[in-house]
Order: structure tokens, then sequence, then C-alpha cells
């Protein structure tokens, strides 16, 4: 036999909750004991009498329950992601979107925000679609579109503060999509497609005038040097040859080249 004084303390030790655990549920689910276990990854709010008493680390936790009344509540302590889905905003110039954001948090103090806040979840969406509009609401589609960086950064600098104020770590804050209309996207194409279009133009030319300016090197060398003109001609020759099948040569070489332009144009 063990007396045990549950007047001030109605906690069981660790080895008596062993043996409780391994007894029939008739006892186990009777009143005389309040079991609880907090999960792993999870730590528990401990109430007596309405009234909070302590953290409960992860494991199995069992009190007397005589004269007194236990209420307890695991909140979760690992990386959490929140979704703000299907944002429909107007940009600085009055461009319609629809942004899809998402958000990575934990609990860093669970008494904090559980005595600050009754809903985490809806303070923390509530929140997020204030810095999303905010920070969309004062910049044009261009700069939305060139720097999406930005938009995380306002957004996070406004959430990051009002969370902590609750014991709330954002780990993370970033724009997943922006949806633009269809008349818009059909506008950016053709937007592009123009640049595009500009920058192949562009690279053409230069490739002409340097052509260009090739040919007339190669003319300046040609009218000071007579045997680079010849080995030219030479090359030139060989080019033509390989469309025929057979060349008759009569007399010197320097009448070839004069012959073989005369066959072509007839």
């Amino acid at each position: 036999m063990e007396v045990i004084d549950i007047g001030d303390n109605g906690k069981l030790s660790p080895g008596l909750v062993t043996e409780l655990v391994c007894l029939p549920e008739t006892f186990k689910g009777s009143n005389a004991i309040y079991l609880c276990q907090v999960p792993s990854q999870h730590i528990g709010l401990l109430y007596v009498n309405k009234e909070y008493q302590t953290q409960l680390e992860s494991g199995i936790h069992a009190w007397w329950v005589y004269g007194r009344s236990f209420q307890t509540e695991a909140m979760d302590l690992r990386l959490q992601n929140m979704e703000v889905c299907g944002q429909d905003i107007l940009s600085k110039d009055k461009v319609p979107l629809r942004l899809n954001l998402t958000a990575g948090f934990r609990i860093q103090d669970a008494l904090r925000a559980k005595n600050g806040l009754s809903d985490i979840n809806g303070f923390l969406y509530k929140e997020l679609q204030f810095a999303l509009r905010g920070a969309v609401g004062e910049k044009a589609l261009d700069e939305l579109l060139g720097d999406k960086g930005a938009i995380d950064n306002s957004i996070a600098q406004y959430i990051r503060p009002k969370a902590a104020e609750y014991g709330i770590e954002i780990d993370s804050v970033g724009v997943k999509d922006i949806i633009l209309p269809g008349e818009i996207k059909s506008i950016l194409s053709k937007v592009v497609e123009a640049e595009k279009s500009a920058q192949a133009n562009v690279v053409r030319r230069r490739e002409e005038t340097a052509a260009t300016r090739s040919m007339l090197n190669t003319a300046r060398v040609m009218e000071d040097n007579p045997v680079a003109l010849r080995l030219k001609e030479l090359e030139v020759l060989e080019r033509i040859s390989e469309k025929i099948d057979k060349i008759q040569v009569n007399g010197s070489l320097d009448s070839i080249l004069t012959e073989l332009i005369q066959i072509n144009r007839s």
C-alpha cells in the first residue's frame, strides 16, 4: 500500500502513469484521473479550474481529479504553411490582377499566442491579405512583373513585427502566382514580340555592317596585292567547278574564269 497526498499537487508520478496506462479502460476512463497525451513536436498548456498553470512537454501526463477541473490544449511547434489564394487586386496603374501567396510560420511562444489570439490562423490570413494588397496596390504592373522579390520583402516587413507580438515567427513569405486577364496577356505578348523583332533587326544590321566592312577591307588588300587577287579568283573558280561535271582547259589559267563567266551568262 502507498499513501499519496493529492491535496496540493494532484499530478501522478511517471512510474504511476506508466502503470495506469496498462490498466483496464474502465479505470482509465473513470472520473478519478485526468489523462492527457501531448504529441511529439507539440507543447501542452495546462489549465486547472480554468486558470493557466504550466506548459507540458510531449508525453503522457495524468492528475487526480478530486476537487479540481483540468483542461489541456496541445499546440504544434513545427513549421506550418498557410495559403492565401485568389486575391483580386488592382495595381497602381489600375490593372486587375489575381495573386496567390504562401507563407511559412511557427509558434515560438505558445502561451502568448494562445492568450493574445482567439484564432491564430485567422489572424495570420487577414494580416497577409492586408500586406499583399498594400504591396501590390503601390506598384505598377511593370514593376510587379520585373521584381517579384520586392513584393515578398514588402509583405515580410509588414507581417513579421505583427506576428512577433503574439509569439509567432514568420519563416518565409512568397508570391506564387500573378495571374493576368486575357486581354492583358495578349497585349504583353505583342509588346514582347515587338521588342524581340526590334532586337533581331539591330543584330541583323550590325552583321550586315560588319560583312560590308570586311568586304571593303578585302578589296583594299586585293587592290594593293595582285597575288591575293589571283588567289581569290582561284577560290571562286573552285566553287564554280563544284557545280560543273567536266571542264576542258584550252590555253592558260588566265582565261578560265572569263570563259566560265561567259558560259554562265549563256
